[in-house]
């Protein structure tokens, strides 16, 4: 049998990082929720920085923070480490299924630069790679002491890559890099800070060594700034279901208002959960991304006009020319072997039922041919647009 092998891949791998992903970021959420939550234990206890009582599911729960680390080891200690480290790993897994394995679909804008596969790839690695390197010396700079000015300027590395990404790669392909630097960034603090921080604190403990205070306080801040970095990564996970961001001339800015809106509420719940209410943060992100989809929805700086009643021959020539090889019962295009989301565009009828997403894809942004790699023109979009205003008229 002919097995769609990148296909198949691309969804059990796809859908792995969504489970591992989900535990991932629900347990960052729950502690620093739990860590924002805590108060002093009445009466004091020996070596305890804070309890919480909580009920859930019927049941009591006690939890406690020592200041450093409890008087004795544990004989059951569970370590967070593997959500992460599987979020990363699936997620990377994707990365090279559909972006470097299809790099000639997915990743190359021979519009924006005619790379060949390896150096696409070649490129790419060195934007993760380098945006990781970019971080922990900032992190390891005097700059993380002041977490505003750190979060400014780290923020500002991140909108860089971004607006040279779009330049580089296709549209998809700059906005899944980015996320790539992100989450790469957030695995590393846990596999490179966290969990080593973590050992040598129980290593102390079984020693009877004492525990370096600074080893949890340096745990702590990764864990934060990860907290920070979850709702961008998540908005850009689920970005290429939006074109008229990720096709935007100014995708990267799009990008950048959306991310600062999620960090906003971000911090709003974060202050919240310490019982400081400062709607204003959820006023700045409310108001970052309404500010972004008024950018998204104005009209490009040359807009070609269509007077005249377009036929639809006309559009079936634009579709048999640009879109057929893809989007058929039996597609041509050597990287598809069934049409992408079973969207067909063989007969009359069926272009006409897909004109709203044609007009999405094709008219409104230009993320459709992907990479534009049969070179669909401008006119060749205002004549498609001019058709679906005219009523989407099929013979």
């Amino acid at each position: 049998m002919d097995y769609d092998l990148p296909g198949w891949l691309n969804l059990a791998l796809r859908w792995l990082h969504v489970i591992a992903g989900v535990a991932w970021i629900g347990a960052s959420f729950y502690f620093v929720w739990l860590d924002n939550n805590l108060r002093a234990p009445v009466p004091e206890k020996d070596g305890v920085k804070g309890e919480l009582w909580a009920v859930h599911g019927g049941g009591f729960y006690h939890s406690q923070k020592y200041m450093v680390a409890p008087a004795h080891m544990p004989d059951h200690l569970h370590w967070f480490k593997w959500e992460a480290y599987t979020t990363w790993l699936s997620g990377f897994a994707l990365l090279i299924v559909l972006y470097y394995w299809q790099a000639n679909v997915y990743l190359i804008d021979a519009a924006k630069h005619p790379f060949s596969q390896p150096a696409a790839i070649g490129v790419g690695l060195a934007f993760i790679f380098g945006g990781l390197a970019v971080y922990e010396a900032l992190c390891r700079s005097p700059l993380v002491r002041n977490g505003k000015l750190f979060g400014i300027v780290w923020f500002g590395a991140l909108t860089a890559a971004a607006w040279a990404l779009t330049k580089l790669f296709s549209d998809r392909g700059a906005f899944i890099h980015v996320g790539a630097i992100i989450g790469t960034c957030m695995a590393a603090n846990v596999f490179l800070v966290i969990i080593p921080n973590q050992r040598k604190i129980v290593a102390d403990m079984l020693a009877g060594r004492e525990v370096d205070p600074r080893l949890g306080l340096m745990g702590k801040q990764r864990s934060v700034h990860n907290n920070y970095m979850t709702l961008p990564i998540i908005f850009i996970m689920i970005s290429n279901h939006y074109p008229l961001v990720t096709g935007h001339r100014l995708a990267w800015l799009l990008l950048a208002m959306i991310a600062a809106g999620g960090v906003s509420i971000r911090h709003f719940f974060n202050l919240k959960h310490v019982g400081k209410i400062r709607h204003d943060f959820l006023f700045y992100g409310a108001m970052l991304v309404f500010g972004a989809t008024v950018v998204a929805s104005a009209k490009p700086a040359k807009k070609i006009e269509v007077s005249d009643t377009v036929p639809f021959s006309t559009v079936q020539g634009i579709i048999q020319k640009h879109c057929v090889m893809c989007h058929s019962h039996s597609p041509t295009h050597p990287g598809f072997s069934a049409p992408p989301l079973g969207a067909t565009f063989d007969t009359p009828a069926h272009i006409q039922a897909y004109a709203p997403k044609i007009n999405e894809r094709a008219v409104l942004s230009t993320s459709m041919p992907l990479g534009n790699e049969t070179g669909m023109t401008d006119e060749e979009r205002a004549q498609l647009g001019a058709w679906i205003k005219q009523g989407a008229k099929s013979p």
